[in-house]
């Protein structure tokens, strides 16, 4: 059977590759402590040995449009082009290709109808920066295959927080059940407060570094009763116009469980946003 053995989940600012790899005078004062957490946070990866990457992300309107917006999709190709003409141009992020592991995707998708949720999926979906940035970011040799699944935090009706978690419980029991010998580690991202295109957008911080403060306490401790006592479609309006992304980290904390402390916790807070990285060991981090 395959082994589960790191669960990931964080913020994917777009910035970072442009910030990272810029010189003399175009390089932001902030690049040089963000460079040094991520790659702190980038050993929390290389530490647990994976042979493929499950990446959790959400498309921004990119390939998924109002035509045909499904709310959990599974991409099963052999390879995925990443990255749009306009997160080249506006974040300078490079064109990219990714390899699929399409036989752990084919699994995914049936052995997760059978078990309730009733997935989309697509042979030709194209990635953007919800997964290329933490590819970037944890693994830039690129090297690992992926499988993406991608969930719907922009277009409403958009499913309830509870069924964000359920979906990350049940991608944990059949990654543990995939009758593969495979090291499998899954990499969600999502946000913390965000605002885009609103007054609040631009600040020294999050929009609501309150809400941040208490969205990390969730995350970190595995507190998912408590989240999903508090959080509601509508109450995620309040932080931020952006806000439905902490979604996908209430996924994350479903893949990791209940109770279940993270082992890495760091945070950053940068201009309009605070980032945000967690690593949990299943296995303690002993394999």
């Amino acid at each position: 059977m395959a082994e589960l053995v790191a669960v990931i989940a964080s913020t994917h600012h777009p910035f970072y590759y442009r910030a990272s790899t810029a010189t003399g005078e175009d390089r932001p004062p902030f690049a040089d402590e963000w460079v040094r957490k991520v790659e702190a946070f980038r050993e929390t990866l290389t530490k647990a040995r994976p042979d493929v990457l499950v990446m959790v992300g959400s498309d921004h309107f990119h390939q998924l449009w109002l035509d045909n917006m499904p709310q959990f999709l599974v991409g099963k190709a052999p390879f995925y082009d990443a990255n749009f003409y306009n997160e080249e141009r506006e974040f300078g992020l490079p064109r990219m290709l990714l390899t699929g592991q399409e036989d752990l995707s084919a699994y995914v998708l049936r052995e997760g109808l059978d078990a309730g949720f009733d997935l989309a999926f697509s042979n030709e979906l194209r990635i953007d920066h919800s997964i290329t940035c933490p590819i970037i970011t944890l693994r830039p040799q690129n090297d690992l295959p992926i499988v993406p699944i991608y969930t719907n935090i922009f277009a409403p009706p958009l499913p309830q927080p509870k069924r964000f978690v359920q979906l990350g419980r049940t991608i944990r029991q059949l990654i543990e059940s995939w009758p593969e010998n495979k090291r499998v580690a899954v990499i969600g991202t999502g946000h913390l407060s965000l605002e885009l295109g609103g007054p609040r957008q631009f600040g020294p911080t999050g929009p609501d570094p309150q809400f941040d403060r208490k969205a990390v306490e969730w995350i970190a401790s595995g507190d998912i009763e408590g989240c999903l006592a508090e959080v509601t479609l509508d109450s995620l309006h309040l932080p931020g116009n952006a806000t439905h992304g902490f979604m996908d980290f209430m996924l994350m904390m479903g893949v990791a469980g209940e109770g279940r402390k993270a082992d890495y916790v760091d945070t950053y807070d940068l201009f309009h946003t605070m980032e945000a990285y967690f690593t949990w060991y299943p296995n303690g981090g002993r394999s």
